[in-house]
């Protein structure tokens, strides 16, 4: 069998109309991931709706709703290759009331592509999603400056140079290391600078988007940590019995070995030896981070466990928290924030009710510094630290010790009102 090329979940990020949609739309079908009949129709579809160039979106933006607006709003995954990766394009939302998919997006994805319009410049949500893609652990980013092909713009080197300077400044606010970022300009609707060089900006000899995306690191896989596999689903699976199913997020797993499932439904967690792993249906002597796994566990039956629950070694057992301290970034919440609040916390696969027990401190999160005044309440665009209470057993570890199970999304009647990560935990006594 050839070796299967690496794997790197790549989202593209940005403000709304910056092109986003467009430049990945553009890249696959330049990269022969799109057929032209499916672009034609495409063309065809786009100019029926009186939206004449919007073809390339719509690759990625296949609900009607999102056609007819011309904004996208789910996330929509793509698989795509290059001649050195094989990538899962994540499309993520722009638009203000999209924000909770571009935070499932975002913690999803190893690598980012952000998209900023020359024209337009830094915009509110370039520098939101600058602040979110840092939060959630994006560890590479690229900055494609589009629409270096309208009139104003005129393929300008000068007024490259000045939306690159402009973005530089916002990245080191969120915490970026500016040296680690890179840049390119490109025009996705004609298709300069997306496969192929362009004449029409001489003075950049720099990558194409396709090159720079190739310049993408795998991203190490976390195998020194603790084995951590958070439970998606468990089924009964007759001739082998209890098979709960997952993707491994840290460590190694291997046959033989001894394990803890945590909180289970008792909240006591069950131990068990690990008989079988079994990944694309063919079974395996072990399993790494990212891998997609069912096993089969000796002493395990299927009313003790459930999704959300977290498998691990019996000697590094998942940390089941009774109180944890967040860092967390209100984005969407239609009133304020304020202590007794109890939203649902989407957290690896457990969704767990947790309540706000103290409001520790208020940051300002352009510049970081305390904020003193009203500290008592939480509004949208305010970060805090603060005291939470899960309402019932839940695992997450701190982001110093396993940052993959310390990422949440804060979420309450249908909308994410937030996000943030775990800094510190009350351990629960099992």
């Amino acid at each position: 069998m050839a070796k299967t090329k690496e794997h790197i979940n790549l989202v593209f990020i940005g403000h709304v109309d910056h092109g986003k949609s467009t430049t990945v739309g553009r890249l696959l079908f330049d990269t022969g991931n799109v057929d032209e009949q499916a672009m034609r129709k495409l063309k065809e579809k786009a100019e029926q709706l009186g939206k004449k160039g919007f073809e390339f979106a719509f690759v990625m933006d296949t609900l009607k709703e999102e056609q007819e607006r011309g904004v996208t709003i789910d996330l929509s995954h793509k698989r795509f290759n290059t001649d050195k990766y094989y990538f899962t394009i994540i499309d993520a939302p722009g638009h203000r009331d999209f924000i909770k998919n571009m935070i499932t997006g975002a913690s999803q994805a190893d690598c980012a592509v952000l998209v900023v319009a020359a024209n337009d410049g830094v915009n509110a949500q370039t520098i939101e999603h600058l602040k979110l893609s840092k939060i959630f652990g994006v560890g590479q980013m690229l900055i494609a400056v589009n629409k270096m092909d309208i009139s104003g713009v005129d393929w300008s080197e000068k007024r490259y140079k000045e939306v690159v300077d402009d973005v530089k400044k916002h990245a080191i606010q969120a915490g970026w290391k500016v040296d680690t970022l890179r840049f390119l300009p490109l025009a996705s609707l004609p298709g300069d600078n997306i496969t192929k060089k362009t004449q029409k900006m001489p003075w950049w000899t720099g990558d194409t988007l396709l090159e720079g995306i190739n310049k993408f690191e795998v991203p190490k896989k976390p195998t020194d940590l603790p084995l951590r596999m958070p439970l998606q689903d468990v089924y009964n699976i007759t001739g082998i019995g209890v098979v709960p199913v997952g993707r491994i997020e840290t460590g190694i797993m291997r046959v033989g070995d001894k394990v803890m499932i945590v909180p289970g439904r008792e909240g006591k967690g069950i131990a068990g030896e690990i008989k079988t792993i079994e990944m694309h249906h063919e079974q395996a002597p072990s399993a790494e981070p990212g891998d997609n796994v069912g096993i089969n566990v000796r002493g395990v039956a299927k009313k003790d466990i459930q999704r959300g629950d977290v498998l691990g070694p019996i000697d590094n057992v998942p940390t089941v928290a009774t109180e944890f301290t967040a860092q967390v970034v209100i984005m969407n919440h239609p009133s304020v924030v304020t202590v007794g609040y109890t939203p649902v916390f989407h957290i690896h696969t457990a969704q767990v009710a947790c309540r706000f027990l103290e409001i520790i401190k208020k940051i300002n999160p352009a510049n970081g510094q305390e904020v003193t005044e009203n500290k008592e309440i939480l509004r949208n665009g305010d970060a805090a630290i603060v005291r939470l209470q899960p309402m019932q057993p839940l695992v997450i570890e701190k982001n110093t010790v396993i940052p993959q199970l310390s990422r949440f999304a804060i979420r309450d009647s249908g909308a994410t009102v937030g996000a943030g990560m775990c800094m510190d935990i009350v351990k629960k006594q099992m």
